[in-house]
């Protein structure tokens, strides 16, 4: 394993020049070169140096190309413009990352300081079966939570589920009714039908909706029968989410939950500790904290409401709670929440009032990891024709569904079981990467006829050249694992470096909470291997040059997998 990534590398030494040409405060800035006629990256900085110290930019990088150490590492160094310096990597350099990154499991990727890291994601609502509005934080978090695990930090998943409040006394009461008729297990089959029965009944009478409310006290006050009752409705709705994690493949388990219920005797606690503190005023009956960061127009600060005038708690009083919980007991250096971005100022308010508060320490890391909208080709909301939310396991079907159907197409010579093995594969990679390919912020359109296309920047693609790549392998029969790479021609190093960009893609992601990024890489790393693939003969050479460029497609096909799973999507060797 390489001790630092490349750009980190690259930032040291040039860091160092400067600071020896006299410019300590400089930030030599290293980014990719916008075209490869310029080299491989480009040093940005002696600009702003020079400015400050009233030089001319380019005497200051000249001064830096003579003092900055690359030695082995570049064989081009360059000025161009008023100060820019481009960089050629050395070829012996690219290919002596390669074959580290061979020899180790985690393809040479360097591990940052270690942080507990709790991602905060899905957390559906177990009144009801998921649905599509579910599937942005389940995939997102899901992908953050693996990238982070893989870069060695310790992860705490957490399932922050809706199983508290009025509505579950609702369906409690309604839960009786069913079990006393013999209809329950029925009834539990399927969650909307089952909450929108509820729903009528509490709507339509008022004795079973006094009913409801008695229950929803009982329930509050530990009641062993309505406990009871309640942790049968919760199972049951949970062994729904759990299929649909199933189907997607994703990391969470009943280990990870931990709904609002597990805060509710901390919310008292909660309330006194903000009176004790001072920051609690009472307002039209409710205790409310006035924060003046976020003040209106008419310079009145935000009511943040921490308990209702009937006594009744929210999800601020819950959210402070469990910023309480992962900062004195999960011991969190960072929490993501991978919740709509809609939230974003329940959030801001949430993080501003628990640091006011004392509840987290000053160098705890909260994040708010926002997400857009699903839309549907007309650009709304995603919904059926008729206007109902999709249940996200009906879409999850359809995905594998339409995906058998294209790979019975191109490769009907498969065996039926390896088809449904492969569709299941396509159909769901389809679905989050569609997803995980955009910006999370931005709302996206969601159409089957792209995401399942085996062109452009999609999972089909990506799945595409793992395939290949498997079948350059099958074709060679015994390849030695031992071989080194050496990189001779243009090709060759385009695609060393773009796999030696691996671990600052990795990182950056973590950094940002970005899964585009490395999304973005994949399709690059693919698109760069098809370009080598072209030029650079495989089976036709021999030799070393053949070992070596097998090596590189070994390489190559590593990364792939590695950065689709990383997504939590299946790697293929047919299709």
């Amino acid at each position: 394993m390489t001790d630092t990534t490349l750009l980190q590398l690259l930032n040291a030494r040039f860091a160092a020049a400067f600071a020896a040409a006299g410019a300590p405060d400089a930030n030599p800035v290293i980014q990719p070169a916008a075209r490869p006629e310029f080299g491989d990256y480009q040093a940005n900085g002696a600009m702003g140096a020079a400015k400050q110290l009233k030089k001319n930019p380019r005497e200051l990088a000249q001064a830096v190309l003579e003092l900055v150490n690359l030695d082995g590492i570049a064989d081009k160094l360059e000025i161009a413009g008023p100060g820019f310096i481009n960089i050629k990597l050395a070829d012996s350099f690219l290919a002596a990352r390669a074959n580290a990154a061979l020899s180790d499991a985690k393809l040479g990727v360097p591990l940052p300081a270690s942080q507990t890291v709790v991602v905060d994601y899905s957390s559906p609502n177990l009144a009801k079966e998921m649905h599509v509005g579910h599937l942005r934080s389940t995939i997102i978090g899901d992908a953050l939570a693996r990238l982070l695990d893989f870069l060695g930090h310790t992860v705490v998943r957490q399932n922050h589920v809706g199983d508290w409040g009025t509505q579950f006394g609702m369906l409690t009461a309604y839960l009786v009714e069913q079990d006393k008729a013999g209809d329950a297990a029925i009834a539990l089959d399927d969650l909307e039908n089952f909450y929108r029965a509820a729903k009528v009944r509490f709507d339509a009478d008022p004795a079973f909706a006094d009913t409801a409310r008695d229950y929803v006290v009982k329930l509050q006050s530990g009641d062993p029968m309505v406990h009871a009752l309640w942790q049968q409705f919760l199972n049951v709705s949970m062994s729904h989410c759990e299929a649909v994690y199933s189907k997607l493949g994703v990391q969470l388990t009943r280990a990870d939950v931990r709904g609002e219920s597990a805060y509710n005797e901390d919310l008292p606690v909660v309330v006194a500790d903000l009176r004790a503190k001072g920051l609690l005023t009472e307002s039209q009956g409710a205790q409310v904290v006035f924060l003046d960061e976020f003040k209106n127009k008419d310079g009145e600060p935000a009511a943040y409401i921490i308990q209702k005038q009937g006594g009744g708690f929210l999800y601020s009083t819950s959210d402070l709670a469990t910023l309480r919980y992962r900062a004195d007991v999960l011991h969190a250096d960072r929490s993501l929440y991978v919740v709509d971005a809609r939230q974003a100022l329940h959030f801001q308010q949430l993080f501003t009032l628990g640091r006011k508060a004392g509840y987290v320490p000053a160098a705890m890391q909260l994040e708010h990891v926002a997400f857009g909208t699903m839309m549907g080709e007309d650009g709304k909301p995603f919904k059926t024709r008729s206007g109902d939310t999709i249940k996200l396991v009906e879409l999850l079907d359809e995905a594998v569904s339409r995906a058998y159907a294209l790979v019975s197409e191109k490769n009907p010579d498969l065996a039926a079981s390896v088809r449904q093995d492969v569709a299941q594969a396509v159909g769901i990679g389809a679905v989050k990467y569609a997803d995980l390919s955009k910006h999370r912020t931005s709302d996206y359109q969601f159409s089957w006829d792209s995401m399942l296309s085996f062109e452009g920047n999609t999972a089909p693609y990506l799945q595409y050249a793992c395939t290949r790549i498997a079948g350059i392998f099958r074709k060679a029969g015994e390849v030695s694992d031992g071989a080194a790479i050496n990189i001779a021609e243009p090709a060759e190093h385009a695609l060393a470096l773009e796999l030696a960009r691996f671990a600052d893609v990795l990182q950056s992601a973590a950094i940002e909470a970005c899964p585009h990024f490395l999304c973005s890489y994949l399709y690059q790393l693919a698109t760069q291997f098809m370009r080598f693939y072209e030029a650079c003969p495989i089976l036709k050479s021999e030799g070393d040059v053949q070992a070596s460029r097998l090596q590189l497609a070994r390489l190559t096909g590593r990364t792939l997998e590695t950065g689709l799973g990383l997504l939590g999507i299946t790697a293929l060797e047919e299709m």
